[in-house]
Parts: C-alpha cells; sequence; structure tokens
C-alpha cells in the first residue's frame, strides 16, 4: 500500500468510527429517554428520524469507499466464486424470506408516526421466528455472510472489520433494551440460541419456542 492508500484508509476508518459511535449513542435507550423528557412532541418522528440519519451517515463512506478502494487482496475464483456467490445468494434469499417475521412498519418508523406515539419502548412484542429459533440476530448473520463472500480490497477488508465489530457492539446494545423490555424471558432466550452465528447443539424446537412466548405472556 502506498502512503495515500493509508491515508485513505485512515480518513475510512475515522468515518467508520465517528458512524459507529454517533449510531450507537441515538439507538441507546438513554438517548430516546432524554428526548421524550425533554422533547415529547419529537418522539413519534424520532424512529424514522433515526433511521434516515444513519442512512445519510454512510452516503460519506460508500463515497469514500468506491473512490479510494486501494489495492486488492484477494478475489474469489473457480469453485471459491460458485461458493461465496452460492452463500451470498443464499444470505440475500433468507434476508427477504425474514421481513416477513418482522414489523416492519414500526422498524422503519412510520408505525410511531402514524400512531403520534410517545413511548420509548417499542411497539412490537416479543416474538420468535423460525429463524430466531437458531440464531437471535439473523440480519446481523446474513450480513456478516455477504461482508465476507465478497473480493476484498483494502477499502472492503477495512469496512468488513468495522461492520463486523459494530454487529457485536450493535447485538450487545440492542439486547440491553430487550432485557429491559421482556426481562427473564429474553434472558432465558439468550441461554439457549447464540447470538450472531448459529450453532448445531444450540436451538430451540418449535415447542420450547412457544414455551418460551407463553412466559411472556
Amino acid at each position: 500500500m502506498t502512503e495515500n492508500d493509508w491515508l485513505d484508509m485512515g480518513m475510512l476508518l475515522i468515518c467508520w468510527l465517528g458512524y459507529i459511535v454517533l449510531h450507537s449513542v441515538l439507538a441507546a435507550l438513554g438517548a430516546k429517554r432524554w428526548v421524550a423528557a425533554h422533547y415529547p412532541d419529537l418522539m413519534p418522528f424520532y424512529r424514522l428520524g433515526f433511521n434516515v440519519f444513519a442512512l445519510l451517515l454512510l452516503l460519506p463512506i460508500l463515497w469514500l469507499m468506491v473512490s479510494h478502494p486501494g489495492p486488492t487482496f484477494w478475489r474469489w475464483q473457480g469453485v471459491g466464486a460458485y461458493m461465496a456467490n452460492g452463500l451470498a445468494l443464499a444470505a440475500i434469499l433468507g434476508f427477504l424470506r425474514s421481513l416477513k417475521d418482522y414489523d416492519m412498519q414500526e422498524f422503519l418508523g412510520f408505525r410511531q408516526l402514524k400512531a403520534h406515539t410517545q413511548r420509548v419502548e417499542d411497539l412490537e412484542a416479543f416474538h420468535l421466528s423460525w429463524f430466531h429459533r437458531y440464531v437471535r440476530h439473523p440480519w446481523y448473520f446474513f450480513g456478516l455472510i455477504l461482508i465476507w463472500t465478497r473480493d476484498m480490497n483494502a477499502a472492503l477488508l477495512l469496512s468488513g472489520v468495522m461492520m463486523t465489530i459494530y454487529f457485536i457492539i450493535g447485538s450487545r446494545l440492542e439486547e440491553k433494551k430487550l432485557l429491559v423490555y421482556h426481562g427473564e424471558t429474553y434472558r432465558r432466550y439468550m441461554e439457549r440460541v447464540p447470538g450472531l452465528i448459529p450453532l448445531p447443539w444450540k436451538s430451540l424446537t418449535a415447542e420450547e419456542a412457544n414455551a418460551l412466548l407463553k412466559k411472556e405472556q
């Protein structure tokens, strides 16, 4: 790598660190409670605004990745390319299939806006889809597959490492909120199902998932 490549990667790293910090702070319960306490009329817009802001913050990162990719480190070839692309396609299909298991109106923030809700807690009740019986954060799992099955240049490798770190941090921050919302039920769920990578010996049967959900009711 040249000196300019290192400078470009340094700028990309700073952008990723800033994104992770801002995203984590704004997603935390503390930030939501502060807004609810001081500006309750803004709470219906919080989730939608958060999502829009998160997308806008990604734009300079994407620009740096495209305009300053740096040297290529590896490319999948032959059988490896078929396997990598097959896994990526399976992850995309899995993600699309999982959308029906989420309340996308709430996830995007439209439900809160329509209902003019000022509550801090999420509206959606705790539920366990087929994917959630094997991994607590299916979207992060699919994201990891997509990241690490791509050809890698310097910008993609750095971004892959930072996104992986954020998935780890983000999942833990998210679970702090879920423990507040669902208490012992979610704690038991955490004990039975892995967070980011499915493990054959740690999962829930349909019956076990239903029994766990009944305790939440």
